[in-house]
């Protein structure tokens, strides 16, 4: 079976997000993990934590038996992924482009030969999040989760999930950084992909099938849902960039979806207008073209109009719309920016004081 659901591969681009009141980098434009089977390579080397008599600890045995049956294999008929149970009632997070156009799952539970029936409770691809709900959630493990907010560079952790179907496999390394901002490759049919603000980089290898699993503290706790892995600029394989969802927010959007089928408060930035990527001279991408602008939002009231292009927003360029999403996704609502703006040959500079991005 094709692994549409991936561990995906994302080209890494710095952006001075800080500029406008956020922080941390940007990834941009991304391309799909191969179909290939990749070649298994060992996680980097970390510094264990000590034990009690003062060695290196040898081994996760325990941690790994604690977290497994928390962690499902889900398959819909486009691939593999996996989940992280939630709760007794049967809810399982997940990645949303590991539930892609599906509405009905099967689930494999650790321990259980036996696949289960779920369906779609609710998906919000801007966070790349979604929840299934198994028919039958006897004998399922919520796991217990960690506080994101505490996690910090050179954290230990564990990313357990299914990569390639490969049901319960472990790598290892540590959180590599806290606070990135991420852009997830577009769709198969060409929609573009997520902007994912305070990502979790870790070293922990991650792989296609990974998506949707859980990325674990030495104590056992889901601190963050793997999405995807890094490609350099040129789409090769890059060793030890890998990207997990922070379980906070992986909770607040799986609860929110839980309890109305819908996101009902995105804490997302948005400018209230449809944009594209403008096309140059040259075939490249020349801008961030307002398509439409949605009456009394932001842009309106700012005095934004279709057809004018963003060239910058707070100091950063803005050459396509994954940039101008990277930004937005490195700030918060209520936020004031400029944009730097061509409007039938003149410049201009837009002072805008941001909205929210709509939940559903």
């Amino acid at each position: 079976m094709i692994m549409t659901q991936r561990a995906r591969r994302a080209t890494i681009a710095i952006v001075a997000a800080a500029a406008i009141g956020g922080s941390g980098v940007a990834v941009g434009a991304a391309t799909a993990a191969p179909a290939a089977t990749p070649t298994v390579a060992s996680a980097p080397a970390v510094h264990l934590p000590a034990v009690a008599d003062g060695g290196a600890r040898a081994s996760y045995a325990d941690v790994v038996r604690q977290v497994l049956p928390s962690v499902v294999l889900i398959s819909t008929g486009e691939g593999l992924g996996s989940g992280v149970v939630l709760d007794g009632a049967g809810n399982i997070v997940t990645n949303a482009h590991v539930a892609g156009t599906a509405t009905e799952f099967k689930v494999q539970v650790a321990g259980d030969p036996a696949p289960r029936s779920a369906s779609l409770v609710g998906s919000y691809p801007p966070d790349d999040l979604a929840v299934i709900k198994v028919d039958d959630p006897s004998g399922l493990q919520p796991a217990r989760f960690a506080d994101s907010a505490k996690a910090q560079a050179g954290d230990v952790v564990l990313a357990i999930g299914n990569p390639l179907g490969l049901s319960g496999s472990v790598t290892s390394g540590i959180i590599s950084a806290t606070g990135r901002v991420v852009a997830e490759p577009a769709s198969d049919d060409g929609r573009a992909g997520a902007t994912l603000p305070d990502a979790i980089q870790t070293s922990a290898p991650i792989n296609p099938g990974n998506s949707g699993g859980a990325l674990v503290t030495t104590a056992g706790e889901v601190v963050g849902i793997p999405t995807l892995t890094a490609a350099g600029s040129q789409g090769n394989q890059v060793q030890g960039i890998g990207f997990a969802i922070p379980s906070n927010l992986a909770r607040d959007i799986a609860k929110q979806l839980i309890d109305s089928g819908k996101v009902t408060n995105s804490h997302r930035a948005a400018i209230g207008a449809q944009v594209g990527t403008v096309t140059g001279q040259d075939g490249g991408p020349a801008g961030t073209g307002i398509v439409a602008v949605t009456s009394g939002g932001p842009a309106d009231r700012a005095g934004l109009r279709e057809g004018d292009v963003i060239e910058a927003a707070g100091g950063t360029p803005t050459p396509d719309t994954q940039a101008l999403a990277a930004v937005l996704a490195a700030a918060d609502p209520g936020d004031q920016i400029t944009l730097s703006v061509t409007r039938g040959g003149q410049d201009l500079d837009v002072k805008l004081t941001l909205g929210q991005l709509p939940g559903n």
